[in-house]
């Protein structure tokens, strides 16, 4: 996705148990400050083991989690010292066998997630990146206290049951959450799900109008997509995945079947690139679409819509000649593309005007 911006702590939080961030919704950049999680319930299995106490949720863990809006934070905080009115948790067994909770994104939500309701995430998935960066770091039975604002002049959102201004306050509970993994123990196979799955999800969000959305899932596969790069080499080398001794018995080598030849590696690391470039277009990133349209194309130069979205890049920072070379690569592809034929039109006509121009200056110098 785009590159995070940083942030510096908001006045209103202090202290050492709070941490900020910077998360994406459908309609933006929002800045995160959190609390540090507390404890608020006493979740005990057979025999009296924790549940889960010493872990937090990893990639693909099933998460039950609640979020909360409050109208201040002082409501937020009493709300949390309750512990009168808090019921003791039983551990959930259900969560095991659960799947994640299945509901759309909103484009003038901040929180994906349904309100005040127990709902099923599976980390790493982004539904709601605020709230996956806030389980990352809790364990089961422990809430935490969050405030949200726009990153700088940030739209407008509507925000159900609260007439109050922004900043938004919340609070995230984490009821119980299965075993993840993370990214380093997975399998190359494991891997490749993820990355199917983030480029799927990509496509799906920007279709319906979530850019934002859509960018964040292909940077998801291009992180977990880079941790395969010696996999590809490997495959690139010899032909096909070499792996340790324990894996070559019958059910390793059909999953290594499953993973993609070195060429495909390539061609699905360019298109995730492509993709982004498309996003960053559409939110007026031409700088950053340049960059990810140029990774495509040295990736894949038989790419034409990655040439066109590089020439578009190019075209809104006036960078004329080299849009005029990548409409052109895009031409040696499709001689016969009407965005391609029309982008190059343009690109004369602006041409022609700039010099026009510059003669007109040029002139009035020496008249």
């Amino acid at each position: 996705m785009c590159e995070m911006v940083p942030v510096h702590l908001f006045e209103t939080l202090h202290g050492d148990d709070v941490t900020s961030w910077v998360s994406v919704c459908p309609r933006g950049l929002w800045k995160v400050q959190q609390k540090q999680p507390h404890k608020w319930s006493q979740q005990t299995l057979g025999g009296g083991a924790s549940c889960l106490s010493s872990n937090c949720p990893r990639l693909g863990s099933l998460c039950q989690v609640r979020v909360r809006l409050k109208a201040n934070p002082d409501e937020a905080e009493s709300l949390g010292s309750e512990k009168g009115n808090e019921q003791s948790v039983q551990p959930d067994q259900c969560v095991a066998e659960a799947e994640a909770t299945a509901f759309p994104r909103c484009q003038d939500s901040v929180l994906q997630v349904p309100l005040g309701d127990w709902t099923t995430l599976r980390l790493g998935e982004g539904q709601c990146d605020i709230t996956e960066a806030c389980l990352e770091g809790m364990r089961a039975g422990e809430k935490c206290e969050i405030m949200i604002s726009p990153l700088e002049n940030g739209p407008d959102v509507s925000v159900p049951d609260l007439e109050e201004k922004l900043p938004l306050w919340a609070t995230v509970e984490l009821k119980a959450f299965t075993p993840g993994k993370e990214s380093w123990a997975m399998s190359p196979v494991e891997k490749c799900q993820w990355v199917k799955s983030h480029k799927e999800r990509g496509g799906v969000r920007f279709r319906s109008g979530d850019v934002w959305g859509a960018a964040d899932s292909y940077s998801r596969a291009l992180k977990i997509l880079i941790t395969l790069h010696g996999y590809a080499k490997e495959v690139g080398k010899k032909g096909q995945l070499q792996g340790a001794e324990e894996q070559r018995d019958t059910n390793t080598a059909d999953e290594t079947q499953q993973l993609p030849s070195a060429n495909e590696f390539k061609t699905i690391k360019a298109e995730l690139h492509s993709n982004m470039s498309l996003c960053q277009l559409k939110l007026n990133q031409p700088q950053r679409a340049k960059a990810s349209a140029t990774k495509a194309t040295h990736l894949e130069p038989g790419g034409a819509k990655a040439w066109y979205r590089r020439g578009k890049a190019c075209q809104m920072l006036n960078e004329l000649e080299e849009a005029r070379q990548a409409f052109m690569k895009l031409l040696e592809l499709q001689p016969e593309s009407p965005s391609g034929l029309k982008a190059l039109k343009d690109i004369v006509n602006r041409e022609k005007e700039k010099n026009a121009q510059l003669g007109l200056r040029l002139s009035k110098m020496f008249s």
